[in-house]
């Protein structure tokens, strides 16, 4: 056999190995993300925020669902949903039995896309550009949306669809703001816009797709942690470089974990970030559109993040 030949065995073989992680192994092997991040007032004690995101749920996909009801055991103190929880249109009664052990905690949610819409096959190259980004302009089928909100809400989750309200995480006074998705240009935060109260321990911002408009605002007002879905981490990664999109305008080094944020942000390492700059977690999150079921160096996730106070050293 030839050196090219050997060659192009080589590579489909390796192509093939890759496809077939991609597609059996790693999309059902979900991690739990731990971070502690430094926000909370010097003596105070720590807190623990489950972040969920991007669930993308089809009713049959019960490992999903059960894997999604054990993190109940995490016992966190506050649990926050960043959206995009359905890829099927009906997929919203599994998505409240995955979720319910978890609606014994209080907890927050916004919502994304795949809340409004049903996903539908799509170049994966458009990911490159938001062209395909509206989905009541491209025909999209509309999901029960109602029928989610209701669910959450009548568990006891807060609806923060551009809203600004209180919440208490185990007696600390929490200032929560949050958007509907940016990603459809739902998101309305000029409404709900003001600055970080200072009497509240913590001023947390909450969107599905982390947009830099978003981003900045939230950051500006003085929220001191954001948490956003919608990247998937890039869902398709290329190992020791990272993400290729992330499917918004947020820069591919910030498509999953924890970094600081300020206006201006994009591109910069965290190293030039200001001393108040703001902490944010995008979640790799925990599945994928129906009509791609693939990750690669991108492992589906939930994350569990300790709060912690200021001057400590942040942990991820």
């Amino acid at each position: 056999m030839s050196v090219v030949r050997r060659v192009a065995a080589t590579t489909v073989a390796a192509g093939a190995a890759s496809l077939a992680w991609a597609t059996l192994v790693e999309r059902h092997w979900y991690a739990v993300r731990r971070a502690h991040l430094p926000v909370l007032a010097p003596g105070s004690k720590p807190r623990s925020v489950l972040h969920v995101s991007d669930l993308h749920l089809v009713p049959r996909q019960e490992h999903r669902i059960r894997w999604v009801q054990a993190l109940a055991g995490l016992e966190p103190d506050y649990v926050v949903n960043t959206g995009d929880n359905c890829s099927d249109l009906h997929a919203v009664p599994a998505v409240l039995r995955a979720f319910e052990p978890l609606m014994h905690v209080p907890g927050a949610f916004v919502l994304g896309s795949n809340d409004y819409f049903a996903p539908q096959p799509k170049n994966p190259l458009r990911y490159f550009d938001l062209s395909h980004r509206r989905g009541a302009d491209m025909g999209m089928p509309s999901l029960p949306v109602a029928e989610l909100v209701a669910g959450f809400t009548a568990g006891g989750w807060t609806d923060l669809t551009n809203r600004r309200t209180r919440t208490d995480i185990r007696g600390l006074d929490v200032e929560l703001v949050g958007v509907d998705d940016p990603h459809l240009d739902y998101d309305r935060y000029d409404a709900v816009t003001a600055p970080a109260d200072p009497r509240a321990a913590l001023t947390l911002g909450v969107v599905h797709a982390p947009y830099t408009r978003v981003l900045d605002a939230m950051s500006s007002d003085g929220a001191q942690l954001i948490l956003a879905g919608h990247t998937h981490g890039g869902q398709l990664a290329v190992p020791f470089y990272g993400a290729l999109v992330t499917n918004c305008d947020l820069d591919q080094r910030r498509a999953r974990g924890v970094s600081r944020w300020w206006p201006g942000a994009v591109g910069r390492p965290d190293s030039e970030a200001p001393s108040d700059a703001t902490w944010l977690n995008v979640s790799a999150g925990l599945g994928h559109s129906k009509y791609a079921p693939a990750r690669f160096a991108c492992r589906p996730e939930a994350s569990l993040l300790t709060l912690v106070p200021r001057g400590a050293e942040p942990i991820s």
